[in-house]
């Protein structure tokens, strides 16, 4: 592609091989080039080797502590999501928009985690930062920063890569100053959120005279940017998708919430309600598969040469696993370009994992926060489900 040869994987069978039965070899993360001019090799996404293992370590290890995935998270995701419902029932029945909405709730999550406590939602320094994050996703995803990607010396002539630039300079700068006002209040007794532990961390490194340490501002601002990043547009997109669908195919919808009306009645939705609401939890899932969110994937690399499925690939060669490929494989899905929740249901109506269901990657480099956006896309669709019920307006027929 471009100037260099890839290789792209296409199919469950052949992704599975390449990302976890030889995970070591395509484990590499292989940086587009302006992430690469972005983040020179820093943080959770783009730093490979012992950098890597010891970011991902990290932010797993203290996210956990944090809350992520478990029960304290939960009151935060519920709380937020009341804030949702709250500004739905303003428009009392009136169509609306729901992509800030949804961005601005879900966003707050991961900043509770991360920087120690939510945001409110009038913050104008929030709603910077999101509103850049927005701008970001969709110029990253133009067809002019996919032509810079691919041939970079057409950079000075890309007037999207310089917008690009421009908003990861404001992210970073807004993230220094809230930096700044966490290590001036930091206790390293008592840590609030990721930055603080990584900033103990880094301080107790200092003192003890450790070299070569990857507790860098660096190493802190790409991993923040990234965990800013995975833990908005993801979720946030995905819930889009599944209201979307909702409102296109109602009699589902009528099935998702007659199940969550007799499960749940009025009560406040519980991550434990996930086992006693099998076709809702089918409907999820089937809403990540058929949304298909990252199609692409994230670009790996080899870290060493291999003969794989008898082609020989060279080592520092891209990877692209392409999950839109896994996610509609004819061969491991019945319907596969179909929105199917059956896909998920076994003969006696119960939930069924798929092996084909990919909708995090797979391997060494699968989502870190996979356990969040989880409990996150569970806790929001049944709670929306359960009090409103999802049109489109007239003048958009699904």
């Amino acid at each position: 592609m471009g100037p260099k040869k890839w290789v792209v994987l296409v199919g469950y069978k052949t992704v599975k091989e390449a990302l976890v039965t030889n995970a070591d070899v395509f484990g590499d993360r292989q940086p587009t080039a302006l992430m690469d001019e972005v983040h020179k090799g820093h943080g959770l996404s783009w730093s490979n080797g012992e950098t890597w293992k010891e970011m991902r370590r990290f932010a797993l290890t203290n996210l956990r502590d944090f809350g992520m995935g478990k029960k304290a998270c939960e009151e935060k995701i519920s709380e937020e999501c009341k804030h949702l419902m709250d500004i739905l029932r303003q428009y009392n029945g009136k169509a609306v928009d729901l992509t800030e909405p949804l961005y601005y709730t879900v966003s707050n999550i991961i900043c509770s985690l991360v920087y120690g406590s939510p945001f409110k939602y009038d913050d104008p320094q929030f709603t910077k930062m999101v509103d850049k994050m927005k701008a970001r996703v969709h110029l990253a995803g133009s067809p002019s920063v996919a032509v810079c990607n691919m041939f970079p010396w057409t950079k000075g002539w890309i007037k999207d890569r310089e917008k690009l630039l421009n908003i990861f300079d404001d992210l970073k700068r807004e993230n220094l100053l809230l930096f700044r006002r966490l290590r001036e209040t930091l206790n390293p007794h008592m840590c609030r959120g990721f930055i603080d532990a990584f900033l103990v961390r880094q301080m107790y490194l200092e003192e003890s005279g450790g070299t070569d340490s990857p507790y860098t501002e660096d190493n802190l601002m790409s991993t923040v940017l990234a965990l800013f990043a995975g833990g908005t547009d993801t979720t946030a997109t995905t819930l889009r998708w599944g209201l979307l669908l909702m409102a296109k195919y109602s009699h589902i919808q009528d099935q998702v919430r007659e199940e969550i009306s007799s499960v749940i009645g009025s009560r406040q939705v519980q991550t434990e309600d996930r086992k006693n609401l099998p076709f809702v939890d089918a409907v999820i899932h089937e809403i990540q598969r058929f949304g298909n969110i990252a199609p692409m994937g994230i670009n790996h690399r080899t870290t060493q040469d291999i003969v794989f499925q008898g082609h020989f690939i060279k080592k520092g060669t891209t990877v692209c696993p392409l999950l839109t490929s896994v996610l509609y494989d004819d061969a491991e899905w019945e319907n596969p370009n179909t929105f199917y929740p059956a896909h998920f249901l076994d003969d006696q109506g119960k939930f069924r994992k798929r092996d084909a269901f990919l909708a995090f990657s797979a391997g060494r480099r699968t989502c870190p926060g996979e356990s969040l956006a989880r409990m996150e896309l569970f806790i929001f669709f049944v709670s929306l489900l359960q009090h409103f019920r999802f049109t489109a307006p007239p003048w958009c027929p699904c």
